[in-house]
């Protein structure tokens, strides 16, 4: 009887820990191309309002990711890895620009082989915020308290 109270309890804990309603990050890589596993460097761009961060998947609809790794840590920001992914924090303080280079290797269809993907960060201009909500706003919709 012990275990299934048990049992029971966990389970509840996670329904509500998952049924959270979650929120995507708004796109902050602009116009970002594949790469292709064969040897390949790509250039990425990011923008990004300081104090806020940039949720980025790096898998292909013809590709499998073995891994990505960081060959050059960022200075404005900090980064995590997130399985075949990343997640960019830029500083409170982020001013002009920063940057960071990932390595991913895995099978573009049957061909394996690596990529490296350098990322240059820049400061999202003035003209928008983002809410709490996770939306963004203008400036004189944030001060009347509406978000678009």
């Amino acid at each position: 009887m012990l275990r299934i109270l048990a049992r029971i309890s966990i389970g509840m804990t996670l329904i509500a820990l998952f049924s959270a309603p979650a929120e995507a990050t708004p796109n902050c890589l602009k116009d970002h191309q594949p790469y292709k596993l064969a040897g390949d460097t790509i250039g990425w761009s990011m923008t990004i309002v300081p104090g806020a961060d940039c949720i980025q998947g790096l898998r292909w609809s013809t590709m499998q990711i073995y891994s990505v790794s960081v060959s050059e840590q960022p200075k404005s920001g900090e980064l995590v890895l997130v399985g075949p992914g990343f997640r960019y924090f830029a500083k409170p303080d982020f001013a002009g620009t920063d940057s960071f280079t990932l390595v991913v290797v895995g099978k573009n269809r049957h061909d394996k082989g690596s990529s490296t993907v350098q990322i240059t960060v820049s400061r999202q201009s003035n003209s928008f915020a983002v809410s709490s909500a996770g939306k963004y706003a203008d400036k004189e919709s944030s001060a009347a308290g509406l978000t678009r």
